[in-house]
């Protein structure tokens, strides 16, 4: 007689996987961990493999435990787009969704967004997760999210993309450094100064060093800033200066006295869009997903005074 596996089984061994403690596992589940624990001996058995490593400190996976894990989540990845299929065919952003957005882009995109999806689709059960890129992508190819609103481009063969509009740089400097309105900013205007980015793993700070061509990084202060807040108070004390996205600046430049210049063409950028999965069928919720955010960029983020334009990105340059 073939083996017997149970999504139950497969849905308790990868909590155990991911959590690597039978205690935290079940409490992931909501279940007890004899209960947990019973379907993990009984899946072992099933599959005739010893899995898991007890220890003192926890569990770890064997070989094969590792391997049947990966397996387990892709299993779990598919059954969770079929249900997803099943109740989101007929009915355009309804039931959950799983949106994860990078830090540099989720303070400024969701206060405009969020009344437009409330608005829009009430029936819309909205879960948000905030981190790093890299981390946000491994999520989404582990079916943990839905889709991603992020800075492109992301390339993996596994997952579709779909800009939304270009967020364009501009150069922020201390009060007393601010720059005549007909002067626009280079890469030379950069060399020697102290340039303040976010800390490693922000596609920002990337993004930030690719343009000023900074092979090495000696004049860069990254020291565990994790948030453009921090990196403007320091601007405007007078600590250094910094590129700010264009996104940002209705929230971090106001009340905040630094001065800010355009740069010269071809003005550095970062393209803002939306990635799932190709496999995903709720590629319909997700173009709906990317209108609302385009009209939630034209609304909430463009700064005063200036209008949108193709693909949101604007035109005139701000006063300095």
């Amino acid at each position: 007689m073939p083996p017997h596996v149970t999504l139950k089984q497969l849905r308790y061994f990868d909590a155990l996987a991911r959590e690597q403690h039978f205690g935290r596992a079940a409490e992931a589940c909501a279940v007890t961990q004899p209960a947990l624990s019973m379907q993990i001996h009984e899946l072992e058995e099933q599959l005739g493999l010893v899995l898991v490593e007890r220890t003192r400190s926890g569990v770890l996976l064997s070989d094969k435990g590792r391997e049947i894990a990966a397996r387990a989540a892709r299993i779990l990845g598919d059954v969770h787009e079929m249900i997803e299929y099943a109740q989101h065919c007929k009915n355009v952003l309804s039931g959950s969704l799983r949106l994860g957005v990078i830090p540099s882009i989720a303070p400024y995109m969701l206060p405009p967004l969020l009344p437009l999806l409330r608005e829009g689709y009430p029936q819309l059960e909205l879960h948000v997760r905030e981190t790093q890129t890299m981390p946000l992508v491994q999520e989404l190819i582990e079916g943990k999210l839905d889709v991603l609103l992020l800075a492109l481009p992301i390339v993996q063969a596994e997952i579709e993309t779909l800009a939304l509009f270009d967020d364009r740089f501009l150069l922020a400097l201390p009060a007393a450094r601010r720059l005549s309105s007909r002067v626009r900013a280079t890469k030379d205007l950069l060399e020697h100064e102290r340039l303040l980015l976010l800390e490693e793993g922000h596609c920002l700070r990337e993004q930030a060093l690719t343009y000023c061509s900074l092979q090495q990084v000696s004049t860069v202060n990254t020291f565990g800033v994790s948030s453009l807040s921090t990196i403007v108070e320091m601007v405007a004390a007078g600590y250094g200066i910094t590129l700010l996205p264009e996104m940002c600046l209705n929230v971090e430049v106001r009340a905040r006295d630094i001065g800010l210049t355009r740069f010269a063409e071809p003005e550095p950028h970062r393209s803002v869009g939306l990635a799932w999965r190709a496999t995903s069928p709720r590629a319909g919720d997700f173009h709906e997903l990317g209108r609302l955010i385009k009209l939630a960029w034209s609304r909430g983020c463009v700064p005063p005074g200036r209008k949108p334009g193709r693909q949101g990105r604007t035109v005139n340059a701000p006063s300095s």
